[in-house]
């Protein structure tokens, strides 16, 4: 008896699996077989949304209900992508993924144009701003024309022309640059937009062409700002690539998008029409926003403005240590929808009830319904971070932050209890030899510019060991609050004391009136699509800040003596310009 009952309950159970797996796909098959019946009547499945598809661009019902289909019944999707290793800005090498789509970029809609009436432009639905508080835009801001650099009146151009943004980087041997232009790395020009001036060999089976001294004005952008990169910095001061890659940031056609893996917030991995990569970044908050006093510093939004003002600000200091930024305004539609094939993105996209297209992603943080980035109709601003070379190319190390919170609620980190924790570091290799110390205070002077206290961990590149520079990476959190200055960021300048002369000097100039940080930092982020990028309050928030750096750097001299607290690398500089 007990075995028959076994056997019953066990037919029980399957049958209701069996009976659950027939509902999902009765579900999952009823909106597809709802949308053929309306085409075969000619009538529209859902009326309720069909303004905001027009907006959205032709094709928005087909490949909501179809995703094997576009608007002319062809393939939605886009055709298999190909895994790339030619760059890659995570630790996941596989995330690269790319298309071969070579169709010209429509011209972007203006970002106000279709706001609906009586709905701020960008925000969320009615219903929905209180749990939405931060995500508003103050809607269409006035574009300033770009500055001429080479102008008389261009206080960038006077900076540039400074003694102390003349130095030269020691010569470069073959163990000092990221990539030889003569070594075995290739690149395949088949892979690369079908270019007229693009040298090919025609046949199908065509070789790779080595990057050698002759095709490297050939090049994408992208690729001449990687073979730049050598042991000493990012990109020079003149290399004429870096302000072409910022324009190919905001105007080259998109190919390909999918999420980046890991990360608490929402980013895409944006491929381009010539193979160039970029993370993107959404704007969630409006310029004059801060950060609320009750968020921690874990939990706080991102900021797409704050990683372009990053990389000029870190092109200010002389830094270029950062890769390049831009903004940019995307259609949400037909650059990232339509040409998506990362499927669990594509799920999370709606209509919302104001008629906006709506996206959320998947992440640990805000990528939720509630949460969900809303375009206007679906315009949407963001930032757009140069690639670094794939991993399999140039492996990066990461380091743990010797200055590293806690990341936790009421914890606090060792050296937030020792005022003596500098010595413990400075005993601790990479630090107890080379400039690693003076790479770490240079980091902190950025840092504490932008307000950034999220800087757990930073990378540099494998093939250079220790004796190279810092990639200032990550830089969303920076800009939160214009109000407020948080000292206790400088506090490995504090504890050790150090600092090169180069960064002090460039300081004391930044502090003068014919070169004033908060001037040079509007005059260049005027160049930016997304114009103005910082708040005028934030800008005002440089100069103070900057004076606090000098100050405590004053204080470390009077208690350490000018020697002891600046380290003289000009000196060195000076010597290896000599032998040159």
């Amino acid at each position: 008896m007990k075995m028959i009952l076994v056997r019953r309950f066990r037919v029980l159970i399957l049958v209701v699996f069996l009976l659950a797996c027939a509902l999902h796909i009765a579900v999952d098959l009823l909106p597809k077989l709802d949308r053929r019946a309306a085409r075969s009547t000619g009538e529209p499945g859902c009326s309720c949304a069909q303004p905001a598809a027009e907006a959205a661009g032709p094709g928005w019902a087909q490949a909501r209900s179809r995703p094997g289909e576009s608007a002319g019944g062809d393939a939605g999707w886009p055709n298999k992508h190909t895994l790339r290793i030619l760059q890659d800005f995570s630790s996941d090498p596989a995330s690269n993924l790319t298309s071969h789509s070579l169709e010209k970029l429509p011209p972007a809609a203006e970002p106000g144009d279709h706001a609906p009436r009586g709905q701020e432009p960008g925000s969320p639905p009615l219903r929905d701003r209180a749990h939405r508080p931060l995500l508003r835009d103050p809607g269409p801001r006035p574009r300033v024309p770009p500055p001429d650099p080479s102008g008389d009146g261009s206080l960038l151009a006077k900076l540039f022309e400074h003694p102390l943004y003349q130095g030269a980087v020691p010569p470069l041997t073959e163990d000092d640059v990221l990539f030889n232009v003569n070594s075995d790395i290739r690149f395949n020009p088949k892979a690369a937009a079908e270019n007229p001036d693009w040298p090919q060999e025609g046949a199908e089976g065509a070789e790779f062409l080595p990057t050698g001294e002759a095709a490297v004005d050939l090049y994408p952008n992208w690729l001449k700002f990687h073979i730049g990169i050598n042991r000493y910095e990012l990109y020079s001061r003149h290399n004429p690539a870096i302000d072409a890659l910022l324009q190919d940031l905001g105007s080259q056609k998109i190919t390909s998008v999918a999420m980046k893996s890991g990360g608490t917030q929402l980013k895409l991995i944006m491929t381009f029409q010539n193979y160039g990569q970029a993370l993107f970044k959404p704007m969630k908050q409006t310029r004059e926003q801060e950060t609320p006093p009750d968020f921690f510093y874990f939990s706080d939004y991102e900021r797409h403005n704050a990683e372009i003002a990053a990389f000029h600000l870190d092109r200010i200091l002389d830094f270029r240590r950062v890769p390049p930024v831009a903004g940019r305004t995307i259609n949400m539609t037909k650059e990232i929808r339509d040409v998506t094939r990362d499927k669990k993105l594509w799920r999370t996209f709606f209509v919302s009830p104001a008629n906006n297209i709506c996206f959320y992603g998947e992440c640990s943080y805000y990528c939720s319904t509630e949460h969900a980035l809303c375009g206007r109709p679906d315009q949407i601003e963001g930032s757009l971070a140069a690639f670094l070379p794939d991993l399999s190319l140039a492996k990066r190390k990461t380091w743990r932050n010797p200055w590293r919170r806690s990341y936790h609620k009421r914890k606090k980190a060792e050296w937030e209890v020792d005022p003596d924790y500098c010595e413990e570091v400075k005993q601790t290799p990479p630090y107890d030899s080379g400039h690693r110390i003076l790479d770490i205070m240079d980091m902190t002077v950025f840092d504490f510019l932008m307000g950034n206290m999220d800087r757990h961990h930073y990378e540099t590149f494998e093939k250079f060991g220790n004796e190279t520079f810092i990639i200032h990476l990550d830089n969303g959190r920076g800009f939160g609050k214009y109000s407020h200055d948080e000292l206790s960021i400088l506090a490995p300048l504090h504890q050790c004391c150090r600092i090169r002369r180069s960064t002090y000097l460039k300081l004391q100039l930044l502090a003068k009136e014919e070169h004033k940080l908060s001037l040079l930092m509007a005059e260049s982020l005027q160049r930016d699509k997304v114009a103005p990028v910082l708040y005028q309050l934030h800008l005002e928030a440089l100069d103070r800040r900057l004076r606090i750096v000098l100050q405590a750097v004053r204080d470390c001299v009077e208690k350490d003596g000018l020697s002891s607290v600046v380290e003289d690398d000009l000196a060195t500089e000076h010597r290896a310009a000599t032998e040159r």
